[in-house]
């Protein structure tokens, strides 16, 4: 794999390194596991929805937290001595990995977690892009003043 040297823009564009960090954070994202298998969905214009496949975790099991246009999804599953449940199960075949998992996503600008749902051992987590007021296109009128403070 290639690596890429961003020091250049940090150097040559002021305020820009926003979009450096983004790029870091890109490459560091290939580095994650592949598990738990995912999709990302387009349910409509700013509607997003991830859908993760977490089988054998309970809602107790899994933590979802957002912090600066990062969403990270955790699983914890209690070890076999805390659940005494799984100390007599005997496996012949085990295919369902029930192993701990972080899933970072990195988050557009304005876009926010709305709500999160877990049924038949798939999280669901609904986000929309909200653009604040002040952000959107506005129309000026050809020969509107100019508002004076």
């Amino acid at each position: 794999m290639r690596t890429i040297d961003l020091s250049p823009l940090y150097r040559s564009f002021i305020g820009s390194d926003h979009l450096a960090s983004l790029i870091d954070a890109a490459s560091r994202a290939e580095k994650q596991s592949t598990y738990p298998p995912y999709n990302i969905e387009l349910l409509g214009d700013d509607k997003y929805r991830v859908t993760m496949a977490i089988a054998g975790f309970s809602k107790d099991d899994v933590s979802i937290q957002v912090e600066e246009n990062t969403l990270t999804i955790t699983g914890t599953k209690k070890t076999e001595a805390e659940n005494k449940e799984n100390t007599e199960r005997k496996f012949l075949h085990k295919g369902i990995s029930e192993r701990n998992f972080e899933r970072k996503f990195q988050l557009g600008d304005h876009v926010k977690v709305l709500a999160a749902d877990m049924e038949n051992g798939l999280l669901h987590i609904d986000m929309e892009r909200v653009i604040p007021e002040a952000k959107k296109p506005r129309q000026i009128e050809i020969g509107s003043r100019l508002l004076e403070n």
